[in-house]
């Protein structure tokens, strides 16, 4: 472990951090030896018992519901003081249910408006640590996402928070940055991963030749956060294996 990826003292919340992509940047950093603290859907830890892709062991969980800002901006942190925070909360709705306007709202809600929920919660913390917000939005902010306007819109609308966030927020210390990864194999993707005709079409496309891992994305959200990444703000990080480039 280099020095500059030991967390051992730091305070991390990753909203969304009980399963896939925030499950495992989530136990990257308390590998790290950082006091890590999740957020999720379900009423308690051991709720998540069935779920391939959560592994809460030796993280702090908490129930937020995330659709309600109040539900957020009432919190009451088990700690006091943060020096990371990651937003890798999120929802889709298939079968063209996003098309409906409720649903459209319902995500985008979720997807959206409560990064900024959070970011406003835990903006003085950040600002007295000199701390790191990270965002996981999608691949899909590059691109349409056919079926899904609602995910796409506001995957790319988190791109342009990342951005000016940083604008705003770097003159009082805090650094902000996101990540987006592509095709991963989580809950959220079975729709496609579960599906080897699907998988092998995805992959056809993706210069690397094969999907990626929950822990290849974890390991940007670590440089991000770290003093290798002291001078990067506002980017938007493309973990995809090169499938944006074409």
């Amino acid at each position: 472990m280099t020095q500059e990826l030991n967390f051992s003292g730091k305070t991390v919340l990753v909203v969304g951090g009980s399963s896939g992509i925030g499950n495992a940047i989530a136990q990257a950093f308390r590998a790290r030896g950082a006091s890590v603290h999740v957020w999720g859907t379900r009423a308690d830890a051991g709720a998540y018992g069935d779920s391939p892709d959560s592994d809460l062991a030796g993280l702090h969980y908490a129930q937020v519901d995330l659709s309600s800002p109040a539900s957020i901006r009432h919190y009451q942190p088990a700690f006091d003081r943060l020096d990371v925070l990651v937003l890798s909360q999120g929802i889709v709705l298939y079968d063209r249910a996003e098309f409906q306007p409720e649903n459209f709202r319902k995500v985008v809600e979720v997807n959206l408006n409560s990064l900024m929920d959070c970011c406003d919660r835990f903006h003085d913390m950040l600002q007295a640590s000199a701390g790191s917000v990270i965002v996981i939005s999608s691949s899909s902010a590059f691109h349409s996402t056919r079926g899904n306007p609602a995910y796409g819109a506001s995957k790319t609308g988190a791109m342009g928070l990342t951005r000016n966030l940083a604008d705003a927020w770097a003159p009082e210390g805090i650094r902000v940055n996101g990540i987006a990864p592509g095709m991963v194999p989580t809950k959220m993707t079975k729709v496609t991963t579960d599906h080897p005709k699907r998988v092998a079409a995805m992959c056809s496309q993706i210069p690397l030749g094969r999907l990626g891992s929950t822990e290849e994305v974890a390991g940007v959200a670590l440089f991000l956060a770290s003093p290798l990444a002291s001078y990067v703000i506002g980017q938007t990080i493309p973990v995809d294996g090169g499938l944006t480039l074409r």
